[in-house]
């Protein structure tokens, strides 16, 4: 990519940084009477001097000058506040006015945000606050979706995209200044752009790092990176905090009561409540719009407004209806996750309910699956949603629990994600980065030391490492598609085994995690991968025969009880990852759909990625048992193969966390015979005894008993098989 072009006009700008010879400290702000927009050398609209008035009351203004002194002598700057005092609105704002002066133009700038969806909310407002189009002067991109040009100077972006943009240029020299916000929240990409961007700011001097955080990670910060500027935003009101006389039985219950409460009271205002996952968000949005028909209509709407942190969905744009407004009184309800404060912008929220317990997911790489663990809050995160009211001095927060439950139950900070996730991702990404010479990171909390040799290992096994631990030609490719790497191997076989087609649809829509409620009519017998291909092409057949577009497809997804949004999300996500495959020349095969060969050549494809994830019914009678471990799980309720009356016996599964049912998500069978035609070796070699182990090597003993005896010596005497190398922990290290 290029760096912008500054036209004349930009140039007349009057200067923000004064860089004459002997002055350098003095900044100037451009005066109000200037009416042209340096961005776009139109003159200013009137609405531009309304929302000025209103960025002027924020707590971060008043800092202004002093950012921009710290970024003009130095190369990180940190920027500590709460949430609502305006850093991560006003802050790029300044960065773009400091690159489009006339001493500095190195680049545009980049803002990274935890979450997609508020990405997108403060593109949007930071547009219309600089009275700019979106998609123009400002921007974002985030997954499967991009709303930038050449000439967009200020984009907003997600962790993961910036991490990704690396890959192809490592030095990110198309900008002159890299914002990273909520670094608080402590994501695996985040921490990742933390540890490379150290090595970048060496190799690009003139490069500023500009670090948005919560107060409680500002001196962790400042001791990872040495002595560098602290400048603290501090918010101007304290709202009034309530809280529980005791601790509640049920918080989900008991903070829908107090919702109702709030709203019978008839005082005015919107509402947040932190629940603790996202299924209570669900069965509260249900709850809600079914209490909605009992309420007194004279206390006015209620309207529930579901906030999903994690999941993946289409954003919808913010709109206004003015003429609904005026006619009855609207209060919304905003719903999240104690992980979701950054995705609240509403205004006027003057109450929040905070339950006080979160759900977050732990990865155990012993039996690489997810442990669902509900426990109290930290500390650190109940003081953010105490922040959430901002600048509203009338607004009051009920914690739904004794005020010293703070002190004996909640614990400072929660671990990083980096020290509780699955790496493979994240390391498939940093071997990626070692052939750019930025592969060994210090990373500000160091990853759990089994976690990163499991991903090692099992990168090793997908055939993503060579002999020397290296990245192999597979795993170059693999780090091309913005996918969990089994998921990446499975489209590459595919194209082996001549399903392509097939295999981008399954992609999709296990990565937009489409729930089938209702999958009795799109059902297969091979399996739930294959329904899933049922309702995607159903889905497309539906919404190409639809004569009103909108309203048939959404009616249609209504009846089979699908999310609509879902499935648009997945025809987005399968467009995207079709452009990936012609941009690096891998071969998309015709559809074929419903042959049997077909079917064989998918269950090959997916072996040939989640051989890992298998499983057998030991007893007959639905209880499978994972054959890396002792972990015994059930078919989810939403499997094609529940309830029926004949289950398989050997499955491939997409995913499996350890929870309160400890189910098995997308199951397909397998037969053993393709397990072992399929699977390295190595691996089968490194299985646990078990019975199911017994049943797989009897199988292989009869395939081949010369082969299998070879094999078995070879592992004995430890010697390397050329195909498959065995993953030794010396060659695979990440500092």
């Amino acid at each position: 990519m290029e760096v912008l072009s500054l036209s004349p006009e930009i140039h007349c700008f009057s200067e923000l940084l004064d860089c004459s010879d002997g002055d350098e400290e003095e900044i100037l702000v451009c005066g109000e009477d200037f009416e042209l927009n340096p961005f776009d050398g139109l003159p200013y609209s009137s609405r531009y001097y309304k929302l000025l008035k209103e960025r002027e009351e924020l707590p971060v203004w008043k800092e202004k000058q002093t950012f921009l002194e710290s970024l003009l002598h130095n190369q990180i700057v940190i920027v500590s506040g709460h949430a609502k005092t305006g850093k991560s609105s006003q802050i790029p704002q300044w960065c773009a006015e400091y690159c489009l002066s006339a001493c500095y133009q190195h680049g545009a700038v980049v803002c990274t945000q935890v979450h997609k969806q508020t990405a997108v909310r403060l593109a949007l407002r930071v547009a219309d606050e600089m009275d700019v189009n979106v998609g123009h002067e400002v921007g974002y991109f985030i997954p499967f979706e991009s709303c930038c040009t050449t000439e967009t100077i200020l984009r907003y972006c997600t962790d993961d995209m910036l991490q990704r943009e690396m890959m192809s240029t490592p030095l990110l020299n198309y900008y002159g200044v890299i914002i990273l916000d909520d670094v608080h929240e402590r994501t695996v990409a985040t921490d990742a752009l933390l540890a490379l961007l150290k090595d970048v700011l060496l190799s690009r001097p003139e490069l500023r790092l500009v670090i948005l955080t919560a107060p409680h990670m500002s001196s962790k910060l400042q001791q990872y990176y040495g002595s560098i500027p602290l400048i603290r935003v501090e918010s101007k009101h304290q709202a009034e905090v309530v809280y529980s006389c005791s601790i509640q039985k049920d918080p989900f219950l008991s903070a829908l009561r107090l919702l109702f409460e709030i709203h019978h009271s008839k005082e005015k205002g919107d509402i947040v409540v932190f629940l603790a996952c996202e299924r209570e968000i669900e069965k509260a949005h249900q709850m809600i719009r079914q209490e909605q028909s009992n309420l007194n209509p004279d206390l006015g709407e209620l309207i529930p407004v579901p906030l999903y942190p994690i999941k993946q969905d289409l954003i919808p744009k913010p709109h206004q209806d003015k003429q609904k407004a005026c006619k009855k009184y609207r209060r919304k309800v905003l719903l999240t996750t104690s992980f979701g404060e950054s995705l609240i912008w509403i205004k006027n929220v003057t109450f929040v309910i905070d339950g006080g317990v979160g759900t977050r997911k732990v990865y155990n790489p012993r039996i690489r699956a997810d442990s669902v663990i509900t426990q109290p809050i930290s500390k650190s995160q109940a003081e953010m949603h105490k922040q959430i009211l901002g600048m509203s001095s009338s607004g009051k927060i009920f914690c739904l629990y004794p005020e010293e439950f703070t002190y004996k139950e909640m614990k400072p900070h929660l671990p990083a994600k980096i020290q509780e996730s699955n790496l493979r991702s994240m390391v498939l990404f940093l071997k990626r980065m070692d052939i750019a010479g930025f592969g060994h990171c210090d990373f500000i909390s160091r990853p759990a030391p089994e976690s990163l040799m499991q991903a090692l290992e099992d990168l090793d096994y997908l055939a993503a490492l060579d002999n020397d631990g290296n990245l192999s030609e597979f795993g170059i490719i693999m780090s091309e598609f913005p996918l969990d790497p089994q998921l990446s191997k499975s489209i590459l076989a595919s194209c082996e085994f001549e399903c392509v087609d097939e295999m981008l649809t399954i992609a999709a829509m296990v990565t937009e995690e489409i729930a089938l409620t209702c999958w009795r009519k799109f059902s297969h017998p091979a399996g739930d991968h294959f329904t899933l291909i049922n309702v995607f092409n159903a889905f497309k057949e539906a919404s190409t025969n639809s004569t009103s577009q909108y309203y048939s497809t959404e009616k249609w997804c209504r009846d089979y009880f699908l999310s609509s949004s879902a499935l648009r999300m997945a025809e987005i996500i399968r467009a995207e990852l079709v452009e990936i495959m012609k941009r690096i020349e891998l071969p998309i095969s015709e559809p074929d759909f419903g042959s049997e060969e077909n079917i064989l050549s998918i269950k090959k494809s997916l072996l040939s990625g989640y051989f890992m994830h298998i499983a057998r019914d030991v007893d007959g009678s639905g209880n499978y048992l994972m054959l890396t471990h002792r972990q015994v799980a059930q078919l989810h309720p939403f499997s094609s193969y529940y309830n029926s009356r004949k289950i398989p016996e050997w499955v491939l599964f997409h995913e499996f966390s350890i929870s309160e049912d400890n189910s098995i998500r997308v199951v397909s069978e397998i037969s053993p015979d393709l397990f072992v035609e399929l699977v390295p070796q190595y691996y089968f070699s490194n299985l646990p005894p078990s019975e199911s182990k017994d049943i797989l090597q009897e199988v292989i003993n009869h395939l081949s008993p010369a082969s299998a005896m070879k094999e078995e010596q070879k592992t004995n005497d430890d010697k390397e098989n050329e195909q498959f190398p065995t993953p030794t922990e010396q060659r695979c290290t990440i500092q």
